[in-house]
């Protein structure tokens, strides 16, 4: 054991000397005047406390004292699990590596959570905007938000590549996935099945006028060629092959195409945007900023609209409808009801009403299905003129 522990040593120490020209210093926070990492007391953290916790390690593991004071000791346990051993002089070597190619660097002490994802989750939020702010879609697929410029803090975080992705809540739904993406987590192998999961509002409908037939992708908040995150629930949402397509894919690319030419990070964001208790989201916020050059190969925040051009979605469960029906229309004015045999197309009406119940729709709230077609008032214009005729809003879809 003696011998093998010693053998490692000598290998190890040769690696860490052979970086000791990159000497590092750093002022870290001050706590019982114990400094997580530095072994031997110089105010650096280096290849020689590395070096000096193998040493001890060799002795310990060997029933002799290990050489270390009480601060020292406290000093050489910097994942702080009650132990003193190679892992320590490994975190401590890599962090080492670490300081000597980041200008911006943390305590040792947060490196350890940095280097695994959890340091920066203290700032990771989803992006605070209201659906009221998004323009209503028209023939763009998406929008810029806030003169195309993030709403989180760069400041915030470190060109140290991570991935989060937010827990699915109550009701299955994705919340916000963030990550700054480098050459180092972006995928190598070819992207595996995902036709396994099933994100919320899920359908297979299919319609001649969709790209590939099928109106829904299970798309990934953060592109598979990214992060490489392929399969995973927390990434993906029921999204429309446009919203996929059309709408996300160009920003993919275009991170993609940056990091892989300049070797940058990118700090990415995406967000996807709910309507109260509804199972698809209206569209995602996706966010961007390249950190090296602060924003100037890749700025910005755009809202990708989750439609699909010809179809009606129903956002509560993820019902649709073809856009063409011939339907009789009625047109709730003020003081009159006017009556027309129409062909409905997009836009043409905003609201359905059931002249029985006094309860009025979104056009493909799964209720509508389940009304009587002599009951349906199909009404064009503001909802407070439902209201103003006594109207009230389902509770389901919300209008």
């Amino acid at each position: 054991m003696k011998r093998k522990l010693l053998k490692i040593l000598s290998i190890m120490t040769s690696i860490f000397f052979s970086l000791a020209i990159y000497d590092v210093t750093f002022t870290y926070a001050d706590s019982n005047t114990i400094y997580f990492g530095d072994i031997n007391g110089d105010s650096c953290i280096n290849a020689v406390d590395a070096s000096a916790v193998l040493a001890y390690y060799a002795q310990i593991s060997t029933d002799h004292e290990g050489g270390f004071d009480k601060s020292q000791q406290l000093a050489a346990d910097v994942n702080c699990d009650g132990s003193i051993n190679a892992v320590d002089a490994s975190i401590i070597l890599a962090y080492y590596a670490y300081c000597s190619v980041h200008d911006n660097v943390v305590p040792i002490i947060d490196y350890i959570d940095l280097s695994t994802g959890t340091y920066f989750e203290k700032n990771i939020v989803a992006a605070q905007i209201e659906l009221s702010q998004i323009p209503t879609y028209t023939e763009s697929a998406f929008t810029t938000v806030n003169n195309n410029i993030p709403y989180f803090s760069p400041d915030d975080f470190n060109d140290v590549s991570f991935e989060y992705y937010s827990e699915l809540d109550d009701l299955g739904r994705c919340g916000v996935c963030m990550a700054c993406i480098g050459k180092d987590i972006m995928p190598t192998d070819e992207r595996g099945s995902i036709g396994m999961i099933k994100p919320s509002g899920w359908h297979l409908d299919k319609y001649d006028i969709v790209d590939g037939k099928y109106l829904y992708n299970r798309c990934h908040l953060i592109g598979y060629q990214l992060t490489g995150e392929n399969a995973n629930p927390k990434n993906l949402i029921t999204g429309t092959r446009y919203l996929n397509v059309v709408g996300m894919l160009p920003f993919e690319n275009q991170t993609a195409s940056y990091i892989n030419k300049t070797n940058n990070h990118v700090l990415y964001r995406v967000t996807p945007v709910f309507n109260e208790n509804d199972l698809l989201c209206k569209g995602v916020l996706m966010e961007a900023w390249s950190l090296e050059d602060n924003g100037l190969g890749i700025c910005f925040n755009v809202f990708c609209y989750n439609v699909q051009p010809g179809i009606s979605i129903d956002y509560f469960n993820g019902d649709s409808c073809l856009y063409g029906a011939s339907v009789t229309t009625s047109v709730i004015n003020k003081s009159t009801t006017t009556t027309i045999t129409t062909t409905i197309v997009s836009g043409q009406y905003d609201y359905v009403a059931n002249k029985k119940s006094k309860i009025f729709h979104l056009p493909f709230c799964s209720s509508v299905n389940s009304m009587n077609e002599e009951n349906k008032i199909y009404h064009k214009g503001e909802r407070e003129q439902l209201i103003a005729n006594g109207y009230t809003p389902c509770k389901k879809c919300c209008p």
